[in-house]
């Protein structure tokens, strides 16, 4: 599978821009003055779908082939969400496989949008193996949430916008979870700016890549339950995103549960932004101070927002 540089973020961008929302990039004084520098929230939470996936999955959507062919794919939620809308924009019938617990705020998205929804898999990884098996056997396009070039080079489109929304940027802060929206940022922004410093977040309950850069590649791991649901599951053995990370990102921190929920709330509350689990998980590190912003400007992306009203509720309780 080829590799993404960064003329195919550049690429992205222009194919995009007129069909996805340039999101806002905002100051919270609280996180600020927690960490004695700049934080600026980037709310991915006002993109289309309400998450940063509409960029990667309509980015591959207008390079699918031509053919008509069923456009199939496996997530967490919001990778389906946006492929659906993106199939629905195509006028392309799409299948997507979910795990079975999957928030209903994302599957009901995916199924108003026009996709058929397959959500029987006990976790992410199944339902990975059950969406190969059929696009395989229906001579479908599959479109990875995290492994494909195109998905890689959509999200990477954040690193600009966020480079021309502030030019005095030092460091990024993102979620991990396949690598596909880091991976596709660290690219853009130390190709821009080689000085920047982009910092990964993962969930302790799922930290594929903090096992990976110890191991020097990709091992398997033990997957726990964490509220982080769309950063969690292991990864591809060969995914094209382990050497963008490898190479272009400064470092990759865990956070606890107890950190994430703390950033939901947070955000909610102090910054009246709604947030997943997934989407709040770089807010934990500045929260928990797993990172230190000392004196840094920084961008911290709010990733996602699709979190079902009962779940917020709870937390907040």
């Amino acid at each position: 599978m080829p590799g993404v540089i960064l003329p195919d973020v550049l690429s992205a961008r222009d194919r995009i821009a007129p069909h996805v929302s340039k999101t806002p990039l905002v100051r919270s004084d609280t996180l600020s003055r927690l960490a004695l520098g700049e934080i600026l929230l980037k709310l991915e939470t006002e993109q289309i779908t309400c998450s940063f996936k509409a960029r990667g999955a309509l980015n591959a959507l207008m390079q699918a082939p031509p053919d008509g062919r069923l456009i199939v794919t496996a997530s967490a939620g919001n990778h389906g969400r946006a492929i659906a809308w993106a199939a629905e924009r195509a006028g392309r019938r799409a299948v997507v496989f979910t795990p079975r617990h999957a928030p209903r705020a994302k599957t009901d998205a995916i199924v108003a949008h026009g996709a058929e929804l397959r959500a029987e898999a006990p976790d992410y990884e199944d339902a990975e193996r059950q969406a190969r098996q059929f696009a395989a056997a229906e001579d479908a396009v599959f479109i990875s949430p995290y492994n494909h070039p195109h998905v890689i080079a959509g999200a990477g489109t954040i690193a600009i916008e966020l480079l021309e929304q502030q030019p005095a940027l030092d460091t990024i802060l993102v979620p991990i979870g396949g690598g596909g929206l880091i991976g596709g940022i660290a690219l853009a922004a130390k190709s821009l700016r080689p000085s920047i410093r982009v910092v990964g977040v993962e969930s302790e309950a799922s930290s594929a890549f903090t096992a990976a850069l110890a191991a020097g590649h990709i091992v398997p791991i033990a997957v726990a339950p964490t509220i982080a649901d769309g950063l969690g599951g292991n990864v591809e053995p060969e995914t094209i995103t382990w050497p963008l990370i490898r190479d272009y990102v400064d470092r990759v921190v865990t956070v606890r549960e107890a950190d994430i929920i703390a950033a939901v709330r947070h955000l909610s509350t102090c910054e009246q932004v709604t947030a997943e689990g997934a989407g709040a998980t770089a807010v934990a590190a500045v929260l928990s101070k797993a990172v230190d912003l000392r004196g840094c400007f920084a961008a911290v992306l709010v990733t996602g927002g699709n979190i079902d009203p009962l779940k917020l509720a709870e937390l907040l309780a």
